[in-house]
């Protein structure tokens, strides 16, 4: 074995594509460079060899000699007739099975092989692997949630500062009354608006690059053993700068531009407000006229303030899909491994005999275990796959001996048609993640290298729903045609009752100790094992994503409430002094909020299926297909939590609004 250290690869990521195809054009090229070796090789270990014999070879010699010696030394004592001991002919028989085996030894020499290299990266170690899809899936969650994050936050940053520059309307007015500049009333804001902008982007800075990367690290404390160097991600940094930076100043500056273009006296008066207009709704007479009066005004309302009533929806929609796809991720997830082996893979176990003419033997082995239900014979071997540019290692290729009872053990479902697959004499079938890789289709053409150096092609007669893993599955028949000689079954797919861990691992060592013509024995309960490890180390990430985005929510629903508040104080304290109640006065907002939020919560359903099947898109590996899962009481979590934040809101808006000074709202500035 030879370990390989290249210089020039070690500053590249070493999950990065860079990496992957640096390293294999570094093995192409020491593969191209060996490629003279075997034969070198092959030459060393017949000269070797021959070196070893050779001691043989004499010592064959010098008992030939020593033979004839006795032979002549004989015949001369029988005055020259020819004669034999028992003892010589004992010693000419062993002599000539020594020449015998010597021939042999030197035949099987000369016919040895050419010895081949087998090739290993660190893709190939399975904790390295892990840790590397782990990884991926994590960086795709991060390239997805943040985005959303931060159009949330910038539609809240972008509504206050401009809500806050257009309640300093007076102000405004009362400056240029004075005689400041447009410039310098616009200071004041854009300042504002500055320190704002900054003060946040250091403090998310600082948390974002120090405190969440370390929580999520610390999930993987199996794979890292070191104190974890953390550094400043500048660029993302600097862009996140810059969105904000539009968000406050801009908005800012798209206000205080619009202001200061007023004359001083419109700018000291309030804003005349909205003025309202028919709706749809009236045109619907035998519901309008069941409505009560107040129930009217909330609704018209709702058409009224249309811009406000559209950053609301997309607020709590977009609040609605983060928190589903949080959830949408986690069962996602979960969904491969339970799909897998609950749909799919039907048998238990898989147990290999070391030749085919054992597999019978071994059969009746693991049939004397009372946990033994049933089982297949069943080719298996690991094959590469091409198609075009497109290859792929490492594919599993299975060829039962009873075609007809395989869906037994491992279910065929088409994935356009949903129907059980029937093997056919002539072509193979696929999992559905070698079709996406290969990019090939049901009909198209794949190609399979053999042993000797050449590929057979077989045509796609079917692709099938497969979750975790590659798999292609061929008839006998098929197989025959395809490679002109017979499968090697020495394989049982082995169905079993329900068993724990500690009765998995005393078969295994009872089947191999009862049958030493057991080669192996796996279970895809530890298959099932790994697999929900995976899901489990994905849960406190998608945890924290939840909380963010439920905490988020609530942020956009009050602050866009309070926003309401104050834009309509007039109009509030209007109707209050008209005579309502403290509670109809809430309930004036309050029914627009829960009308929004309905329509909001209905949007982000879809939003959140729709950014879920994204995430799952992006964080998909070569090997594991991710189906778009979310489970129903996710929907009335995240709906019922949406419904909290908007209790919430209207509780503290109701303590708001009874506390009111209506005669202070109701002042004119004339």
């Amino acid at each position: 074995m030879i370990n390989i250290n290249f210089p020039a690869l070690q500053k590249l990521g070493t999950f990065s594509s860079a990496y992957k195809q640096a390293v294999s054009r570094k093995i192409t090229k020491l593969k191209t460079s060996l490629a003279s070796r075997t034969a070198e090789r092959k030459a060393e270990i017949i000269t070797a060899g021959m070196a070893k014999l050779r001691p043989a070879e004499q010592r064959l010699t010098t008992a030939q000699k020593k033979l004839e010696t006795a032979k002549k030394s004989l015949q001369t004592r029988s005055q020259g007739k020819m004669t034999t001991t028992p003892s010589l002919v004992a010693q000419q028989k062993k002599l000539r099975l020594t020449k015998q085996k010597l021939t042999t030894a030197k035949a099987k020499l000369t016919a040895t092989a050419a010895p081949t290299y087998t090739w290993s990266t660190r893709e190939d170690l399975a904790g390295f692997s892990a840790y590397g899809e782990s990884a991926d899936r994590i960086a795709a969650i991060a390239n997805v949630f943040p985005v959303f994050f931060f159009l949330l936050a910038a539609l809240i940053t972008f509504t206050t500062v401009t809500r806050m520059v257009e309640e300093s309307r007076m102000q405004i007015g009362t400056f240029k009354a004075l005689g400041f500049s447009n410039t310098a009333i616009a200071k004041n804001y854009v300042a504002y608006a500055f320190l704002a902008g900054l003060l946040g982007v250091i403090l998310g800075s600082f948390i974002g690059n120090q405190f969440l990367p370390r929580f999520v690290i610390s999930i993987y404390s199996e794979y890292i053993f070191h104190v974890p160097v953390i550094h400043y991600q500048w660029a993302q940094i600097i862009l996140a700068a810059g969105f904000s930076f539009i968000a406050t100043v801009g908005a800012a500056l798209y206000v205080i531009l619009k202001q200061v273009k007023e004359v001083p006296a419109a700018l000291m008066r309030p804003k005349s407000p909205k003025s309202a207009k028919s709706i749809w709704l009236e045109h619907l007479t035998w519901l309008w006229s069941k409505l009560k009066f107040y129930q009217k005004v909330s609704y018209r309302n709702l058409f009224r303030f249309k811009s406000r009533a559209l950053m609301t929806i997309l607020g709590i929609a977009g609040g609605t899909a983060l928190l589903l796809t949080g959830f949408g991720i986690a069962d996602s997830i979960g969904a491969s491994g339970q799909l897998q082996f609950n749909q799919v893979l039907h048998y238990q176990a898989v147990v290999q005999a070391t030749k085919k003419s054992h597999l019978a033997n071994v059969r009746k082995t693991i049939q004397r275990d009372s946990s033994y239900q049933n089982s297949t014979p069943v080719g298996t071997s690991v094959v590469k796959v091409k198609s075009g540019q497109h290859q792929l290692n490492d594919v599993n290729l299975s060829v039962p001996s009873v075609p007809k009872s395989f869906n037994h053990y491992v279910q065929l479902i088409d994935t356009t048609t949903g129907n059980k697959i029937r093997f056919q004499s002539r072509g193979i079938i696929i999992s559905q993640k070698i079709a996406q890789t290969l990019h090939v289709k049901k009909g198209d053409t794949i190609k399979i290298p053999t042993s000797n150096g050449k590929t057979t092609s077989l045509t796609v007669t079917a692709v099938t729903k497969n979750y975790i893993g590659h798999f292609m599955y061929l008839s006998p028949q098929a197989y025959q045609h395809a490679f002109h000689k017979a499968p090697q079954i020495k394989t049982l797919f082995v169905k079993l009752k329900r068993t724990n861990s500690r009765q998995r691992t005393h078969l295994s060592k009872k089947w191999l100790a009862d049958n030493s013509h057991v080669l192996g024995v796996s279970f895809t309960a530890d298959q099932r094992k790994t697999v929900n490890n995976m899901s489990k180390q994905m849960n406190p990430v998608v945890l924290i994503f939840i909380l963010l985005s439920g905490i988020l929510s609530f942020v956009v629903l009050y602050n866009l409430t309070n926003i309401n508040i104050s834009e309509r104080i007039r109009e509030l304290s209007t109707i209050k002094v008209l005579g309502f109640f403290d509670r109809e006065v809430t309930m004036y907002i309050a029914r627009e909020n829960i009308v929004l939020a309905i329509v909001g919560i209905i949007v982000g359903f879809g939003f959140g299926n729709l950014l879920t099947a994204y995430v799952l898109h992006q964080a998909e590996t070569p090997t594991v297909v991710f189906p778009l899962t979310i489970h129903i009481q996710w929907y009335v979590v995240s709906t019922l939590l949406m419904i909290l934040f908007n209790f919430i809101v209207i509780w503290v808006a109701h303590r708001h609004l009874k506390r009111v000074d209506m005669v202070e709202a109701l002042k004119s500035n004339e």
